[in-house]
């Protein structure tokens, strides 16, 4: 380099040219921070490509300010270097921050996958969700009670994460639900905010199970607040009640070979305790008898018929009596007619409310 200092105008329009090339070559520090460097700028992006960029940056600028105190005797070069090492610190201990607190149990990381990232979700609003149930995972023993039918009030929703549960009302089987299924959509849907009321139904499990819940008043006030996640959850509520009711669909079509309207509000009492269906399988093995022959020695008179079984006793239900009697007369439709001198099968009769 030239001896005399030139200035700033002579820098820019005459650069000085190098005299001579020094003989002796920098340190070992100075070369393997220039590697370290290399190799830290080749990073890719996102949070884990930041942790990689100055993961390696902060030792690169170390081992320059290493360089500058013991090679170069640089005041300048070891004050920057130092300085670049604990901003590149600094910035590894905010990725480690924020690493930790996006970081999910594994149980909600696979109900994301399984639930909200088919709709892009975005997580910060999957993070809101899982904050309403405090991000802890409930167990529930085989042959366990999740609910007893008229005990159990409606304080909560519930979504199971693995097992199987069992749903049966006065000791009748209705389905199943499986997992990424609501526990209990149809109680939270049928009750308003304001309202309360106890579980229709006895919900036990048949495996070991866990679940998610959310207590029903901090739910409300998350939906209150948020539209996006009220909407959330109003799609996701509807698809489990509609998927619940195609299950006793198929189940009537597999008992009786029909299938009925899901509107209908009365499918369990279609479904009906033992002594409708023993009705039922009579009336369709019940074959018919020959015609009467009316000649000469006159009409013959029908036998004397038994009179009809007294209804079986059920409890009452908070359905309506009109959509009863549209389930049965819909039931009635599809059954084969009765026999000629033969009186009709009676009727499976409404109870009273």
């Amino acid at each position: 380099m030239s001896t005399n200092s030139p200035s700033w105008d002579q820098a820019v329009l005459q650069p000085p040219a190098c005299d001579a090339w020094k003989e002796h070559m920098e340190g070992a520090a100075y070369h393997l921070a220039s590697c370290i460097v290399l190799l830290g700028y080749m990073g890719g992006s996102g949070i884990f490509g930041s942790l990689y960029i100055f993961g390696l940056l902060a030792p690169g600028y170390f081992c320059y300010a290493l360089w500058g105190w013991l090679s170069a005797c640089g005041l300048d070069i070891l004050v920057w270097n130092v300085l670049l090492v604990l901003i590149c610190v600094l910035q590894l201990a905010h990725l480690a921050y924020r690493l930790r607190r996006d970081t999910v149990p594994e149980e909600f990381e696979l109900l994301y996958k399984a639930m909200y990232l088919p709709l892009q979700v975005p997580l910060e609003v999957y993070r809101e969700i899982v904050k309403c149930c405090e991000e802890q995972v409930q167990s529930l023993g085989r042959d366990q009670n999740y609910a007893v039918e008229g005990k159990t009030p409606i304080d909560r929703l519930s979504l199971l994460l693995s097992g199987r549960v069992r749903v049966s009302q006065d000791g009748q089987f209705l389905h199943y639900v499986f997992p990424y299924q609501f526990l209990d959509s149809p109680e939270w849907e049928s009750l308003r905010p304001s309202e309360e009321g106890t579980f229709q139904v006895t919900l036990t499990a048949e495996t070991d199970c866990s679940y998610i819940t959310w207590p029903r008043r901090q739910l409300y006030l998350l939906l209150r607040k948020d539209r996006y996640i009220a909407r959330l959850f109003s799609s996701h509520l509807g698809y489990d009640i509609s998927e619940k009711l195609y299950s006793l669909n198929e189940k009537l079509f597999a008992k009786f070979g029909l299938r009925f309207d899901i509107r209908l509000p009365s499918l369990y009492h279609v479904l009906g305790p033992a002594s409708s269906e023993g009705e039922l399988e009579e009336a369709e093995e019940l074959p018919c008898s020959p015609q009467p022959d009316h000649g000469l020695d006159g009409a013959l008179e029908p036998p004397p018929q038994p009179p009809p079984p007294p209804p079986p006793a059920s409890r009452p239900r908070s359905s309506r009596p009109e959509s009863d009697l549209l389930a049965s007369e819909n039931l009635r439709s599809h059954l084969p007619a009765p026999c000629k001198g033969r009186a009709p099968l009676a009727p499976t009769q409404t109870p009273e409310l």
